[in-house]
């Protein structure tokens, strides 16, 4: 049985983006077994996959916190005798950077990353071998063509994220916010990383307004107190939103799955309901989608880019052009 290890930890989308690597594998690689290597707060999203026999949970930005710390000395040796004990046919390296390329280099297998034109930092060294992969296509293509290159196998159209919302998880959200049978929703996706990925404020109004006309609920999860205080803010301008409690990322799936359609900014949650199959419509203000953006799905709409926010009506009328299609 093959053995196969994906170097993928971070960030969420990143990760979201790797998922559509395993359904090649298992239909190239005849009873392959795969370990994937993610970092601890997004472990969730590659264990949605059947397809992955193994998580390897890693800790690098708790790590890099206190690089001296016993707990961070013994959980790397731990790591690493962990790594040592699987011989790996192949060890591919999607991400790319220094603290992947490190991964790659402990675990005991031949191991494959991008080639120096093909990656942000020069890596060679790290890897028994590189490869070429254009900047041009999509992130999901990159991965896809990366592991294909690596291990042999021509890929196939249309990318597969193969993943759906765990019974266990619908029941532990039903218990925290109880969905089911409060009518059709929509969950908008307002947090980000960056201020210049946000949306403003009275569009998701104007869209929550439009939402509430159609007799469709707003739901705004948040992630932290700042987070909490928007959802609250456009709550209370939007006839009937809902604010959810502190929901996890099990939680956060199994919310996603049940609606009728996610709006979201360049965050990975919005790659991660693209990923479990629901209409999306991703808002990009400062970033390209033509490289990150939603991808993969016909039930996925990309609006915006670099210096192009898009305007609540245009949301609106993307809402009904994914209507008319399914």
């Amino acid at each position: 049985m093959p053995r196969i290890l994906l170097i993928k930890t971070s960030s969420m989308g990143d990760v979201v983006h790797n998922l559509p690597v395993v359904g090649d594998l298992h239909a190239s690689v005849p009873d392959c077994h795969i370990d994937w290597m993610v970092e601890e707060a997004f472990s969730s999203i590659p264990r949605l996959h059947p397809g992955v026999d193994r998580v390897i949970p890693i800790s690098i930005r708790r790590w890099r916190k206190h690089p001296f710390a016993a707990r961070t000395r013994r959980e790397v040796a731990d790591l690493r005798s962990r790594l040592r004990q699987t011989r790996y046919d192949g060890i591919i390296d999607a991400q790319g950077l220094l603290k992947s390329a490190l991964l790659a280099w402990m675990a005991n297998g031949r191991s494959h990353g991008f080639d120096w034109k093909s990656s942000r930092e020069p890596l060679r060294l790290f890897y028994d071998q590189v490869h070429a992969v254009p900047w041009s296509v999509h992130a999901v293509q990159r991965n896809r063509i990366l592991t294909s290159k690596a291990l042999g196998y021509a890929i196939s159209e249309p990318p597969d994220y193969g993943i759906a919302a765990r019974s266990e998880h619908l029941a532990s959200l039903e218990s925290a916010f109880p969905v089911r049978d409060a009518g059709p929703f929509a969950v908008l996706l307002h947090a980000t990383s960056a201020a210049k990925k946000e949306w403003p404020d009275n569009d998701w109004i104007r869209l929550g307004e439009h939402l509430a006309a159609q007799g469709t609920i707003s739901v705004l999860p948040f992630g932290n107190v700042e987070e909490r205080r928007r959802s609250e803010r456009l709550a209370a301008r939007i006839p009937g939103a809902r604010i959810p409690p502190a929901l996890g990322l099990d939680q956060l799936a199994a919310l996603m799955s049940l609606a009728q359609i996610v709006v979201g900014v360049d965050t990975g949650l919005t790659h991660l309901a693209v990923a479990l199959g629901r209409p999306t419509i991703g808002l990009y203000c400062a970033t390209d989608p033509a490289a990150t953006g939603l991808y993969g799905s016909s039930r996925a709409l990309n609006l915006g880019g670099v210096g192009m926010t898009p305007t609540a009506d245009e949301v609106a009328s993307a809402m009904r052009r994914l209507q008319e299609i399914f």
